[in-house]
């Protein structure tokens, strides 16, 4: 959520640059709201402030020896209970302004940062680096993709998984789901060594809590809800970290908290029928490790850079390919400042797809979600930053890709053997 202050002292700064992400705003009406709302707050504090003095000239003249129960004290208290009749309604009008500020605030996605590409869409995106060498085919090779290399190993089962649940929906077998499970395994152990804080949250949350990372109220349609309790199934593991520590005043020197969580992922994909019907790219249900930290402001540029070096890692231990993309302020998510995309080469389809979504928040999701620290005697919003490492799905697609072979198999690359227990997969066995 945007700083009110921004609004009521020079709307330019949030519409200058909402404007590079391709957004007119007209801010007229909600400045008003916030400029009202410092008007009742600056009323109520005055009047609180005159109720507290009467309060204590009440104390000095009963203790000087006029009678409790005189004119002149019971004036006093009279014009004291005036007052905090006048700071009730006050507050309530107040709690009324600040409620349909928010409510509009909420919908406002965050402003990009000054080093972020200006752009309409992804065709602005920025390439920064790319590491390895794709596989092509050679002469007379026809490579296949992941989809058909899975079905013709017996690893997924696509067609029983429509009768369990509906398309979109995949059923991992024999070494398809041990490769899954070493995938997750060693995403964690590595994130775990580079520093990072294990975490296995909950899968369903709460309103609030997709509330503060940003999903909602904006993308209620993307994410399934279990409408009776008030929970959904989360999208990513950003949302159960993020809210980790909402409402809470961390210690400064504490800071940077550091989290790899693993989740089941669930999301409608709405808008994308027709796209990705086949194999692990686009499902209603996926995995996902998430890296996630909570730092100081002024170190977040810095962790940005880390936090996707730690993903890259991931791609490069495994021996695939990838490119990083800076998107442009078109392309960028809605809790974003500045956003670095990892897009893996799939050497059967024979182009790069999205693994991994590197992002920094700066204090939008923790005003949203009330997250401070402390430094000194003072408590300031810190920021966050998120990204996959990795999406396990796509990262399955393109080992199968990258390791098949001219037998049939596919083979591993060697710093995961020791998680499968075999360096090659040949069936569902």
């Amino acid at each position: 959520m945007l700083d009110q202050r921004l609004l009521r002292n020079d709307p330019t700064l949030i519409t200058a640059p909402l404007a590079r992400r391709g957004l007119a705003t007209d801010l007229s009406g909600l400045r008003q709201l916030a400029l009202e709302a410092r008007d009742l707050e600056q009323q109520r504090s005055e009047l609180q402030a005159e109720g507290n003095r009467i309060g204590r000239e009440v104390g000095e003249r009963i203790k000087a020896g006029a009678a409790p129960g005189g004119a002149e004290v019971k004036e006093l208290r009279e014009q004291g209970n005036r007052i905090k009749q006048q700071v009730a309604a006050l507050e309530e009008q107040e709690k009324g302004i600040e409620a349909q500020l928010r409510e509009q605030l909420m919908v406002l996605p965050n402003l990009p940062s000054p080093l972020c590409p200006t752009g309409r869409s992804e065709a602005d995106n920025v390439e920064v680096k790319r590491w390895g060498t794709p596989r092509l085919p050679a002469e007379g090779e026809e490579l296949q993709e992941h989809w058909q290399i899975a079905e013709r190993l017996g690893i997924v089962d696509t067609e029983r998984s429509v009768r369990i649940a509906q398309s979109r929906f995949v059923t991992l077998l024999g070494q398809g789901a041990r490769l899954e499970r070493a995938l997750i395994s060693f995403m964690l152990d590595r994130h775990s060594q580079r520093g990072y804080t294990e975490v296995l949250p909950p899968i369903l949350v709460n309103s609030a809590s997709l509330t503060a990372s940003g999903q909602l109220p904006k993308f209620a349609e993307e994410s399934f809800r279990c409408a009776e309790d008030d929970l959904w199934l989360t999208p990513t593991a950003e949302v159960p970290v993020t809210s980790f520590h909402r409402g809470e005043v961390l210690a400064g020197d504490a800071l940077p908290l550091k989290y790899a969580a693993y989740t089941p992922c669930f999301r409608r994909e709405a808008g994308s029928y027709g796209r990705d019907t086949r194999g692990l790219i686009r499902l209603h249900q996926f995995n996902k490790v998430e890296l996630f930290w909570f730092c100081r402001p002024e170190d977040s540029e810095a962790a940005h850079e880390q936090l996707t070096r730690d993903a890259e890692a991931i791609l490069e231990a495994l021996e695939l390919p990838y490119r990083r993309i800076e998107l442009c302020t078109g392309d960028l998510g809605f809790s974003a400042v500045r956003t670095y995309d990892l897009e893996v080469w799939l050497a059967g389809a024979g182009t790069y797809r999205e693994i991994s979504s590197c992002s920094t928040c700066g204090d939008f999701q923790a005003r949203r979600a009330s997250i401070r620290y402390r430094d000194g005697k003072a408590t300031r919003l810190l920021h966050t930053l998120n990204g996959s490492g990795l999406a396990v799905g796509r990262t399955m697609a393109a080992l199968l890709e990258a390791g098949q072979q001219a037998d049939g198999s596919v083979r591993l690359p060697e710093a995961l053997v020791p998680y499968v227990g075999a360096d090659r997969i040949a069936g569902s066995a």
